[in-house]
């Protein structure tokens, strides 16, 4: 039999280490041998010895998410094997995390990630009650966290003297130690006449970076 689907890219290769890594870019392979964590409903794939499981996230996280409606619904995954996975077709990236990083992420792009990261939602200090994005992920430690972005992503660098503004419903996630707030984008007079759409930015500030995504996030369906 022959065809481009057998082309060694498209290939599941036998394991070679345990963790996690691209599979290519629309889905992360990850090798288990204990446990990781990934969102709900994400795996397409597995072979091996595996469980999957919900994941309690504690009380706390429990609690912001029912105020907040951020974070992500997680499951665990235990036991020796691997599995695939993926999102929507989605582009897929491995960010590796020193413990001296922190990396604050919408919950909607989250992947799958190591146990050994902490996890939590945090209020993105300075946004006040206006826009979305107002309650991210913040993770930490020394592990692995895949993300998925809808189409290509941008990542743009932040320094003292170059802040950057960003779509709330477009940005993926940036360095927890960059300052936030809500800047506006156009005047009172400009919004009462309907304004332009683009009424309110996040705005970033210090050293370190920012990744968008070139969609913007729809809002939730009311039920």
């Amino acid at each position: 039999m022959r065809s481009d689907l057998f082309k060694s890219e498209y290939q599941a290769q036998a394991p070679a280490a345990s963790g996690m890594s691209l599979q290519h870019s629309k889905a992360i392979k990850y090798v288990v041998n204990g446990e990781c964590h990934a969102r709900q409903g994400s795996m397409v794939a597995f072979r091996g010895n595996l469980q999957f499981e919900v994941k309690s996230q504690g009380v706390g996280n429990f609690l912001k998410r029912a105020v907040t409606g951020e974070g992500l619904s997680l499951m665990a995954v235990r036991g020796q094997g691997e599995v695939w996975f993926a999102h929507n077709a989605q582009s897929c990236f491995v960010i590796e995390l020193d413990p001296q990083d922190a990396l604050t992420i919408n919950g909607r792009n989250v992947l799958c990630f190591d146990p050994t990261l902490s996890y939590d939602i945090k209020m993105v200090s300075g946004a006040g009650m206006t826009g979305g994005g107002l309650f991210n992920c913040q993770f930490a430690g020394q592990g692995r966290i895949g993300l998925i972005s809808d189409g290509e992503p941008i990542v743009i660098p932040v320094t003292s003297n170059a802040p950057v503004y960003v779509d709330t419903d477009a940005v993926v996630g940036w360095t927890s130690q960059l300052r936030t707030s809500i800047h506006r984008g156009q005047s009172i007079k400009s919004m009462l006449r309907g304004g332009s759409g683009e009424a309110f930015q996040l705005m970033l500030q210090g050293d370190g970076f920012v990744v968008v995504q070139p969609s913007e996030a729809q809002p939730p369906a009311e039920k």
